[in-house]
């Protein structure tokens, strides 16, 4: 009996007539490649990158798919979690002295960021970034914390400076944020400070934009359900 899976002109005909199946079509190195794309893209419809799924999402889409490629996308995965946890060593914010400070701030390594703040007791507002820059440390565990009380670290340094953040990369200043106007006076916010701090690079934010509402926006949101809102909109927004 003729082979039907052979590739002749008689069984071209009878594939035609329907008499006999259609040929399977063979999957090439390309339909693989294009099939585990396509899970890509369709995984990452919900919102999330795929670096960003774990070792056991990894898994399920290895079970579902080629296995050779994707294995290469887990060993990748593999290795940034390797070296993400090299680099989570922090954590919290330590207290130093001034015969520390090269170790901790300018020997601090390579790659590292270093936030160190300059207070003193009795200060509201250092009081207050203290305790903001001790969230921030558990957040970002990669990027070393640091505080001393001013006069220790720096003799004679002036009160109205305070509070200060010095931010280092590689043992070298890359800002400085000085004095209660740089820190907004006394109600700085959380996501205000994570902003700043993202703005220099010493962490990874996802806050992009200023979490502190603009004047026009408080305005407006004070007179809201005022009749001369639309009014005021129209004529004074320029002025702001």
């Amino acid at each position: 009996m003729q082979d039907p899976n052979a590739d002749t002109e008689w069984n071209d005909i009878l594939r035609q007539k329907g008499i006999i199946p259609q040929k399977e079509k063979e999957i090439s190195e390309n339909d693989i490649v294009n099939m585990v794309e396509e899970t890509i893209q369709e995984k990452s419809k919900s919102g999330k990158n795929f670096d960003d799924f774990t070792l056991d999402e990894l898994d399920l889409i290895e079970d579902e798919e080629d296995e050779k490629i994707v294995l290469e996308y887990r060993q990748k995965r593999i290795a940034e979690l390797k070296e993400l946890a090299s680099k989570s060593k922090f954590g919290s914010v330590v207290e130093i002295s001034a015969q520390d400070y090269v170790n901790e701030v300018n020997k601090a390594g390579n790659d590292i960021y270093v936030v160190l703040h300059l207070f003193k007791q009795g200060i509201p507002l250092c009081a207050l970034i203290n305790k903001h820059l001790a969230d921030l440390a558990r957040k970002y565990p990669t990027t070393k914390f640091l505080k001393s009380i001013s006069t220790t670290c720096i003799p004679n340094y002036p009160d109205k400076n305070l509070p200060t953040l010095f931010v280092y990369f590689e043992g070298q200043m890359k800002s400085q944020m000085v004095g209660p106007p740089a820190f907004r006076y006394a109600d700085i916010s959380l996501d205000e400070l994570e902003w700043m701090l993202g703005k220099t690079g010493a962490i990874e934010t996802d806050i992009k934009e200023d979490p502190r509402p603009r004047p026009k926006d408080m305005l407006f949101s004070g007179l809201k359900g005022s009749k001369n809102v639309d009014y005021l909109r129209d004529e004074d927004a320029d002025d702001w």
